[in-house]
């Protein structure tokens, strides 16, 4: 600066040739306060708590240069260093003496804390278990219950076979109170679908809630099991109890024989006791009301092990057998996962003959697989090109139905392990289909 003395121009130079030496700028920085430059004074000391941050003597020529009064002696720190005596120039004198600084007034640390109480949350979680002996789950108001959905069994692509056995076995019934009444027939039942992986036996069981006007509450193994003694117990009795307040409700156990896996199997004795209680709310013997409204079906892929005595009469007595979507069936999955495609002249009769034993899930993939193949072509090429019959049938000959390593596994059980006829659906369709 123009109008600085020689001295502080030379210890300037010095303080940026030697950052760190904090005894130096401590220097320059009382050779500035001295000067009445207090604003300088207050960056230099900030510099130089910044190199020495537990300097007393930094902070203490801090204060005085923000014109805040010393509480407590300083802790002696290293003297400064005296400047040599130099004549210095005649000043003007200043027009007007700095004001001396107010003290700053003490911290409102109330006020504070009630500015901040209501956006700074618990640091720590409470024990799920703290209130009551129950975690979270155990709340019945938990278990979310779909309303009764649009879906029909008209909506169910082909597979007539199957809805004929549903209209007759299960729904009918349901359908016609007085008959019931009449014949007394409880409203209440239990249906067990059973099939290859894939072939839809999650969505014909909405299709039925659709039919009955009913709610619908899924259950699987995730929603059950719970780490602590009890819990997963009390989870199967609150979604019965949620069911029978929703009633009508269908109760949907999706993949049963995790759920309800034979006990004489189970080594674990937390999975039998949720197999236990499974069978207790099942018979409506925890409720004073039953079952009355509540409709259960599950689903797995290995009925053969799910423990029997979810089988016996009065629980999951009727059986029905999802297979793999026959050609209408299959005709209008192939329409429903191209339907907003890019596709051109696709020949639907080639490929339903080709996809023979396809689950739904396969189906999907095929055309996933032709849309992947046409597009990487369109990339190469650089012009866009529609799906063609010839990529999805390229797509057919690479894959592989998923659906027969479960007929090999189903065939020794059908041939071997039909006590009381359980399987002589299955085993006339593996006749039908030459699979014996």
């Amino acid at each position: 600066m123009a109008d600085e003395s020689p001295l502080i121009s030379s210890l300037r130079t010095a303080v940026a040739a030697a950052p760190g030496d904090v005894p130096l700028r401590l220097h320059f920085a009382e050779l500035l306060l001295s000067e009445g430059r207090n604003e300088e004074a207050v960056a230099e000391a900030a510099v130089a708590l910044q190199h020495a941050p537990g300097d007393a003597a930094a902070r203490a020529l801090m204060m005085r240069a923000m014109g805040v009064p010393s509480t407590s002696t300083p802790e002696p720190g290293p003297a400064p260093v005296q400047p040599p005596v130099v004549e210095k120039p005649e000043a003007p004198a200043p027009t007007e003496a700095p004001a001396p600084s107010e003290p700053a007034p003490a911290f409102d640390w109330a006020a504070a804390e009630q500015q901040v109480q209501d956006l700074v949350g618990p640091r720590f979680l409470e024990d799920p278990q703290a209130e009551g002996g129950e975690g979270a789950a155990g709340d019945a108001a938990a278990w979310d219950v779909d309303a009764p959905g649009a879906v029909r069994l008209a909506d169910v692509g082909g597979m007539e076979e199957v809805k004929d056995r549903l209209e007759a076995a299960f729904l009918a019934p349901m359908r016609n109170p007085e008959l019931r009444r009449l014949y007394g027939k409880s409203l209440r039942g239990g249906l067990l679908l059973y099939g290859p992986p894939g072939c839809g036996k999650t969505f014909i069981a909405r299709a039925v809630a659709g039919e009955l006007g009913a709610n619908f509450l899924t259950v699987s193994l995730s929603d059950v099991l719970d780490m602590w003694i009890g819990a997963s117990e009390k989870n199967i009795h609150d979604i019965f109890e949620t069911a029978r307040r929703q009633a009508p409700c269908v109760v949907f156990l999706d993949e049963l024989d995790a759920l309800g896996a034979k006990r004489s199997r189970t080594h674990h004795s937390g999975l039998r006791n949720v197999v236990n209680q499974l069978l207790t709310e099942l018979d409506g013997i925890a409720s004073g009301a039953g079952n009355e409204g509540v409709f259960v079906l599950a689903a797995t892929n290995v009925p053969w092990d799910v423990d029997i005595a979810l089988r016996r009469p009065g629980r999951l007595d009727r059986t029905l057998l999802v297979l793999p979507p026959d050609a209408a069936a299959r005709e209008a999955i192939l329409r429903y996962h191209l339907r907003e495609r890019p596709i051109e002249a696709v020949d639907l009769g080639k490929l339903v003959k080709v996809t023979e034993d396809f689950s739904g899930a396969d189906l999907a993939h095929l055309c996933e697989s032709a849309a992947e193949a046409a597009l990487l072509d369109s990339a190469r090429s650089g012009s866009v090109r529609l799906i063609t019959t010839k990529d999805l049938l390229g797509a057919a000959k690479q894959i592989k139905p998923s659906t027969e390593p479960w007929f090999a596994a189903a065939r020794n059980v059908a041939m071997f392990a039909n006590e009381g006829g359980l399987y002589d659906d299955l085993l006339a369709y593996l006749k039908r289909k030459r699979k014996l």
